[in-house]
């Protein structure tokens, strides 16, 4: 079982804790991530691209010119995809559903999959607990730096010719909502905030380190533990 330093709020190590290894501990399947974001991608996409057909667009309820007579070719309505301004034959409409099914074991696979490659590359964080006496931008820019998330101090401009480097992703995991703390962490780039309940394989994997607090590592075991065993 493989064990993880748990630090304060100054980023001083003050213990270890051990992870699950039925959530930490399982082998990574490449193809199984990849369902699960490819489902949870689609399942929020977005329909915005709507085109209207001749039968929504404006105007075209009278007969252009008569029939015959005028050396014009015949025509019954302004609104016919020929014309400008009339309807789009075979255009993108919002009705359409790019929903992909995907099971729920494989669903909860893929993200147990995603904290093990993170606990296997030594990418998570615990703390003994989110319990600032002032929730402030710059104290929890200080435990970064701390804990080496962050590179430079809060307000420090780069050096001119620097390596412009993205900071490092990081995702925490909050064991219970705090507008405030949430606010907090907000004000940081790259700084991503979850509940337990609501861990996903694309939020654990596009984020580099994971933090997490002793209570949230709990909840996180009874959400995704023990359901798996039957």
């Amino acid at each position: 079982m493989k064990e993880v330093s748990v630090y304060n709020l100054k980023g001083e190590a003050s213990g270890k804790e051990k992870l699950n290894e039925d959530i930490f501990g399982i082998k990574v399947r490449p193809h199984v991530m990849y369902q699960a974001v490819l489902a949870q991608q689609a399942n929020s996409r977005e329909v915005l691209a709507h085109t209207k057909t001749r039968g929504e667009v404006r105007g075209g309820g009278k007969k252009p010119w008569k029939q015959k007579g005028t050396g014009r070719a015949r025509h019954g309505s302004s609104r016919s995809p020929i014309w400008i301004g009339g309807g789009v034959t075979f255009g993108p409409r919002n009705n359409r559903n790019f929903s992909i099914k995907i099971n729920k074991k494989v669903k909860r696979a893929a993200i147990t999959m995603s904290l093990s490659d993170k606990a296997e590359k030594n990418n998570i964080f615990i703390l003994e607990d989110f319990n600032l006496d002032a929730k402030k931008t710059k104290n929890i820019y200080e435990l970064f730096r701390a804990l080496k998330l962050r590179r430079k101090k809060s307000g420090e401009k780069k050096e001119e010719g620097r390596s412009q480097r993205k900071e490092k992703s990081i995702l925490v995991v909050l064991p219970r909502e705090n507008k405030d703390l949430v606010k907090v962490f907000n004000n940081i780039p790259r700084v991503q905030t979850i509940a337990p309940n609501s861990l996903n394989a694309v939020d654990v994997a596009k984020n580099e380190f994971l933090l997490v607090s002793r209570e949230s590592l709990k909840q996180i075991g009874e959400v995704f533990g023990a359901k798996d065993k039957k």
